[in-house]
């Protein structure tokens, strides 16, 4: 169950300064279809799963949620029933047209569409109660995938390889890939989250699961606007880097990282002769008709 292909850390082959090498460690090829770290969250959550003998997963995500596809395709992979609550119910109608949902729904994922409004009390307890009803015998994983058993995985990104890194690098959206990464850092590396959101609100949720671990802080600048923000500059930046590298950075979270490592970087933000990696942790899904990519 959850067999991994080989993950391998390609070096950045660029001029920078300082003597700063710049390596990217490759979770998005880790498996054809449940991408990157969504991979090292699902693991567990499945195993746990189907050890407690429940037959469904439910779960939460919005229209082009890179959780929400990687949940059905681990599903039809691995035999179990799939439903997305779904953030948005007007998309109800027209869900067939939408990449994401479209994928997800082929692989056998059952959707329940709400509101907005009714989203926002997806974490409450009362609310958590009325789907164990609706949907008996199910496994409840929350929005993108983070709880105790994702942290888990993710604690399997860095290998004993990787102990040389001064500097590790992450893209942060729920935090769960983040806090497994700070979990098996040793104290003297640097572990460095970019936040695809805007706000500091992150902070408190890592801290729940790193516990006294202080090695780690999240740069609030390379947003871009919030989650699913993107400008002209970024999209320039994901077109030259996959033209330069070969490398294909998603257009929600990696590419963000990315622009913010170069541009530290080229601010001589970090220690002469620093060894970086930085975690591609996939979401290539996010690329679709309605985001055409420049460069």
């Amino acid at each position: 169950m959850f067999e991994e292909e080989l993950v391998s850390n390609e070096k950045i082959e660029f001029d920078f300064p300082d003597g700063i090498e710049l390596y990217i460690k490759r979770e998005d090829l880790l498996h054809k279809e449940i991408s990157g770290n969504k991979f090292r969250k699902l693991k567990y959550n499945f195993k746990e799963a189907k050890g407690l003998g429940f037959s469904k997963i439910v779960t939460f995500g919005g229209a082009y949620s890179n959780h929400i596809a990687a949940t059905a395709a681990a599903g039809r992979i691995y035999g179990m029933q799939t439903i997305g609550i779904i953030r948005g119910d007007e998309l109800v109608s027209n869900f067939m047209n939408n990449p994401t949902l479209k994928k997800a729904h082929d692989d056998g994922m059952r959707f329940e569409f709400i509101s907005r409004t009714e989203y926002r009390k997806r974490n409450d307890i009362g609310f958590l109660e009325m789907l164990k009803k609706t949907y008996p015998d199910s496994y409840i994983i929350p929005e993108g995938g983070t709880n105790e058993v994702a942290v888990l995985g993710c604690e399997e990104i860095l290998k004993t390889k990787d102990n040389s890194f001064d500097v590790i690098c992450c893209a942060v959206g729920t935090g769960g890939t983040l806090s497994g990464l700070i979990k098996t850092s040793n104290s003297n590396q640097k572990i460095l989250g970019f936040p695809a959101l805007k706000g500091d609100f992150l902070s408190e949720d890592i801290r729940k699961f790193v516990g006294e671990k202080s090695n780690w802080e999240l740069n609030l600048e390379y947003h871009f606007g919030g989650y699913g923000k993107m400008t002209n500059e970024l999209m320039l930046f994901i077109g030259k880097f996959k033209k330069d590298t070969g490398i294909l950075l998603d257009p929600i979270y990696t590419c963000k990282m990315m622009f913010g490592i170069m541009d530290l970087i080229e601010k001589r933000k970090f220690k002469k002769g620093s060894k970086i990696l930085a975690i591609h942790t996939g979401g290539l899904q996010g690329w679709n008709d309605s985001i055409k990519l420049k460069g």
